[in-house]
């Protein structure tokens, strides 16, 4: 007889582990169901740890370290010898990062309590889940179990989406995946796609020595940052050596010779280049092949993302769907928090997302990261607004650092102070970028950061200037307005 859960999340990414690890923590019994084989064995951790946010990172922090070693140490008085990049050593630390990440999910499953069931879950009518082993999945005989869970939470993930213009072949085209594991450093590559992960890898492999060319079909670049916020990145990755080409639409890709050839249009003209390597980063999309059988109930949209409401409920009662297979941004964070909401749902836990303060952030150096209203959006929804920038430029910390790229921003509403949103880039701005979203969860005005004290000298300092910038009292910058 198969083993009676209380709850039954189908996979293991963060959503989906922290669900079943806070369900656990509440008393409930908790199987959590993951098919993913990495590097040969069964791992937990979804996308995100195994082939996405944490061995991208491991790659830049990597190849930013081998960039400033080249380039950055002299103004500091150290000189070195010639640097040289061991790729195979890169990508061996980049695999022991992830397993020690995913090996630990496993561990704190273990401890507490949770099953992982190794397979693929099928949510059928009922609220029943059918999982099947991994090592029945290519068998016709494979014991299939049948579970009845009081409660059930979808959880698996996305995938990038493929082009037909250019078929991923994991050889010369690659996908988000493969960029992460080259195991040498293309001469010349193509990237399809100028968003977050198009931008990221475009980024490590420039570091490491490759001429890079990025591929954008729209005419705008980042169009869901504030423009201020997109222009200055822009113009600071081109000056690093990413060569971006907006109005850029990928008509056609040819392999020959161990080269692929991308033809496409710009700007209303043919043109052709020939690459090493080719990366197709041009979104994602839910996953949710096997996913549901015909009768389980559950509704879909017509972009195959699962319809919930705003606490992540699907069509069927008991059963809750979070993270990329629902609306919103497909970010892991996001994801985290849907999956602990849906437990507090279920133990009958008022709790909510707040959607207005989720952040985006982008790891390029320096960092591209913002909370809430741009100044654009705002304006859209009728908000009279008010704004203030500061440089980096001239905060004592970043030039100590030598890092002075990029600024703060904030916008505001210009007849309550309340802030709207936060705008960074710069050093460290994914983290710097938090003070915004607490500032925004509790409802601050600007006038709240301005009578704040921050530390001198640090980053934040630049938080602060731009808060008193919104009513022209920076100190640290020459502004026309003033405030009484």
């Amino acid at each position: 007889m198969a083993q009676q859960y209380d709850l039954v999340v189908i996979g293991g990414g963060p959503g989906g582990y922290e669900a079943a690890i806070r369900a656990a923590q509440l008393g409930y019994k908790v199987a959590c169901i993951e098919k993913r084989i990495h590097n040969g064995k069964p791992s937990m951790g979804g996308t995100c740890l195994n082939v996405g946010c944490i061995p991208s990172k491991a790659l830049l922090d990597s190849s930013h370290r081998y960039e400033s070693t080249q380039h950055d140490l002299q103004a500091h008085g150290i000189t070195t010898g010639d640097v040289s990049i061991d790729i195979a050593t890169m990508q061996a630390r980049k695999t022991k990062v992830v397993e020690q990440l995913t090996g630990g999910v496993a561990q704190l499953l273990k401890g507490n309590g949770i099953d992982w069931l190794q397979g693929t879950g099928k949510l059928l009518a009922g609220k029943k889940v059918e999982f099947t082993p991994l090592e029945g999945l290519d068998s016709k005989a494979a014991e299939v179990q049948t579970l009845e869970p009081k409660y059930v939470i979808l959880a698996s993930g996305s995938v990038p989406v493929n082009i037909p213009v250019a078929p991923v072949d994991e050889a010369l085209i690659v996908d988000s995946t493969g960029a992460l594991a080259f195991d040498q450093v293309p001469a010349t590559l193509g990237v399809i796609g100028a968003g977050v992960i198009g931008l990221e890898l475009g980024s490590v492999w420039r570091r490491l020595g490759s001429q890079v060319v990025i591929f954008e079909a729209l005419d705008s670049f980042l169009p869901m940052a504030d423009k201020a916020l997109a222009k200055e990145t822009q113009k600071v990755l081109t000056k690093q050596g990413l060569d971006i080409r907006l109005n850029a639409k990928v008509t056609a890709t040819e392999t020959k010779d161990g080269k692929v050839t991308v033809k496409y249009n710009q700007a209303g003209e043919d043109k052709e280049q020939t690459f090493d390597k080719l990366i197709v980063c041009v979104g994602r999309k839910p996953y949710a092949e096997g996913l549901l059988s015909d009768d389980a109930g559950i509704t879909l949209t017509e972009r195959g993302f699962v319809e919930v409401d705003d606490q992540c409920k699907t069509s069927v009662d008991g059963v809750y769907a979070i993270g990329d297979l629902v609306r919103g941004p497909m970010l892991a964070h996001k994801a985290m928090e849907e999956g602990v909401m849906a437990v507090e749902r279920i133990h009958g836990h008022a709790a909510q997302v707040n959607y207005d303060t989720i952040i985006s952030v982008i790891y390029t150096f320096p960092e591209v990261a913002w909370v809430g209203l741009s100044e654009e959006s705002a304006k859209e929804k009728g908000i009279e607004v008010k704004t203030g920038q500061f440089p980096f430029a001239v905060n004592g910390r970043a030039l100590a650092a030598g890092e002075p790229a990029g600024f703060v921003k904030f916008v505001a509403d210009a007849k309550t102070d309340r802030l709207l949103g936060m705008h960074v880039l710069g050093s460290g701005a994914g983290d710097m970028v938090h003070q915004g979203m607490i500032a925004l969860e509790f409802v601050s005005s600007v006038e709240d950061l301005q009578l704040m004290t921050f530390a001198h000298p640090t980053l934040s300092e630049a938080v602060h200037e731009a808060a008193l910038s919104v009513d022209g009292r920076a100190i640290h910058a020459i502004q026309r307005k003033r405030k009484s």
